[in-house]
């Protein structure tokens, strides 16, 4: 379900550069990166790139989300880290990317692990923006 502007508690703002071979900032200063083509797509690899910003990003939110679903369910996820793999690669119409994320939860057993995973999927809403656009696969470690 989509939100209005009046539902709006926060709202990031960024400025690229250059577009991939230049610099992203944000308006509050809190981020300003170079940012260039890794050199698996021909670019200098030099500094950071969008699709690590993006796993960054997906990563963190999902570990949120996952920390919330813990919540509803009382259980422990102390220690637990989510990892993000974002993948770039020509599709039909250019270019596309597939994400894979692996959650890692030492406190519980696999099942519930998973069953964690799961709902921290619906929650988080870096998974609800990209679901039906993307391949996102879905691991515990």
């Amino acid at each position: 379900m989509s939100i209005t502007q009046t539902d709006v508690a926060y709202t990031a703002v960024a400025t690229a550069e250059n577009g991939r071979d230049g610099r992203v900032a944000t308006n509050d200063g809190q981020l300003d990166v170079v940012v260039n083509p890794p050199k698996e797509l021909g670019g200098s690899g030099a500094g950071t790139n969008p699709e690590q910003l993006f796993a960054a990003g997906y990563s963190a939110c999902f570990q949120g989300a996952l920390s919330v679903a813990a919540r509803n369910e009382n259980l422990d996820v102390t220690g637990s880290t989510v990892t993000a793999e974002v993948g770039i690669g020509k599709n039909d119409e250019g270019f596309g990317i597939i994400v894979k994320l692996t959650a890692s939860i030492p406190n519980v057993d696999a099942a519930t692990a998973k069953d964690l995973v799961e709902k921290a999927d619906q929650i988080c809403p870096y998974s609800k923006a990209t679901r039906g656009n993307i391949t996102v696969e879905l691991n515990v470690a």
